[in-house]
Formats: structure tokens, C-alpha cells, sequence
């Protein structure tokens, strides 16, 4: 027996929980034993919001994807700025994951972009946490300090006094920016905004990823013409 979605008026088959056409949720229902007959006496089965989230087995998923990803996506990781589109890639691989595990046929856009929001937030922290750490051990335990002192060092005599200098400053600027950049607080701060900038980004990637992994589910679902 078919029925009409209430939506796109498709023909609906009335053990469906989705409309196969728009993906609406379809009231299903069946009589048991001792049932009156035409009176719904349980769900076959619970019909899902595709804007909600069951975060319990989307965090399992968001953990496994994420951890490895934040690793790839540290400052010192040798895939350097592909690290963005891998963390875009982990968002979406989420989303079909968690679509997978939850044998649903598609969540919104929203819904895959707060999945790739945390897969964004779990691996920001990560490579976060990997670049200091990765600093810590180069300079205190590898004794490296003079080396980057040195690398940063020429970086701001050589490149950034010359972009302050066609800017139009004075000597007077250029060296109270010289002498900041070159100090402990400097360096640190310039540290700290680059990490933050990263997470940022991360933050930006994953986001996208999420929502077009969600994107892919909802074309997944459309039956051909």
C-alpha cells in the first residue's frame, strides 16, 4: 500500500520511516496482538530528526578522526598547509561515519557542520598542544634555543624591517618594533598568535568539512531520475 508524503506528495510506501523523494520523517505504525485495528499502538521504528545529534556515538567517531588529524595539522607537521583539507577531510568522514552507525539516511547541513565544529575543536587543541610541546622539547631538551633564537632573529632584522620600512616608518618605530619582537613577551606573543591562527583556521576547515559531508548524505539519498 502506498500513501502520499505530506511534503512533495510522492508515493510513499507506508513501511517507509523517510520519504525516498524529500527525506521527510513519515509516521509509521503497526497493530500487535490485542490491538485495536486502525489505532497505532507502537512505532516500528523511532523516526529521527535529521537536525539532531546523538552526541554519544558522534564523539566516538569525532575522537577517532580527530586525534590523528590535530597530529597532521601541528605547525612542525611535514604536510605542512595541506593539514587544512586534511582536517576537512576528517569532518566529512565523520559525518558519513556517524550517518553510517546511526543507519540514517542524511542529517541537515547544521548538523554536519556542529559534527565538524567539534572534529575542529578536538583537533585545534590537538595541534595546539603538539606545537608547544614540539617548542618545549626543541629548546629545552634537544638544546636548540639558539638556533631558533637565531632563525627568528634574522626573520625580524631581515624581512619584517624591511616590510615596516617600505610601510613608510621611521627609524625611531622600527626599532622600538625591533627591539619588542626580539624580546622574551615578543616572541611569545608572536608564538601565541600564530597557534591561535592555526586553531582558527582549523576551526574554519572543519566546519566546511562537516557540512559538506553532510551535503554528500543528502544527495546520497535522492533516488535517480
Amino acid at each position: 500500500m502506498e500513501i502520499a508524503c505530506s511534503r512533495c506528495h510522492r508515493p510513499v510506501q507506508t513501511e517507509d520511516c523517510y520519504c525516498p523523494a524529500c527525506g521527510l520523517p513519515q509516521l509509521v505504525y503497526s497493530t500487535e496482538d490485542g490491538a485495536v485495528q486502525g489505532q497505532p499502538e507502537r512505532w516500528n521504528e523511532p523516526v529521527r530528526d535529521a537536525g539532531s545529534i546523538d552526541w554519544k556515538p558522534a564523539l566516538r567517531v569525532v575522537m577517532m578522526l580527530a586525534v590523528p588529524a590535530g597530529l597532521l595539522c601541528s605547525a612542525f607537521s611535514p604536510v605542512g598547509i595541506l593539514g587544512l583539507l586534511w582536517m576537512a577531510a576528517a569532518s566529512a568522514w565523520a559525518v558519513l561515519l556517524y550517518v553510517r552507525s546511526q543507519q540514517a539516511r542524511w542529517i541537515t547541513l547544521g548538523a554536519g557542520a556542529r559534527i565538524g565544529l567539534v572534529t575542529g575543536l578536538v583537533g585545534g587543541w590537538i595541534a595546539a598542544a603538539t606545537t608547544g610541546i614540539t617548542l618545549i622539547v626543541m629548546r629545552f631538551l634537544l638544546h636548540q634555543g639558539k638556533d631558533i633564537d637565531g632563525t627568528w632573529q634574522g626573520m625580524v632584522m631581515g624581512e619584517m624591517t624591511r616590510k615596516w620600512t617600505e610601510a613608510g616608518a621611521d627609524a625611531h618605530t622600527i626599532a622600538a618594533f625591533q627591539g619588542w619582537f626580539l624580546s622574551p613577551e615578543g616572541r611569545a606573543g608572536f608564538a601565541l598568535a600564530g597557534i591561535l591562527f592555526l586553531v582558527s583556521a582549523l576551526l574554519f576547515f572543519a566546519v566546511a568539512g562537516g557540512a559538506l559531508g553532510a551535503r554528500l548524505t543528502a544527495r546520497a539519498r535522492r533516488p535517480e531520475v
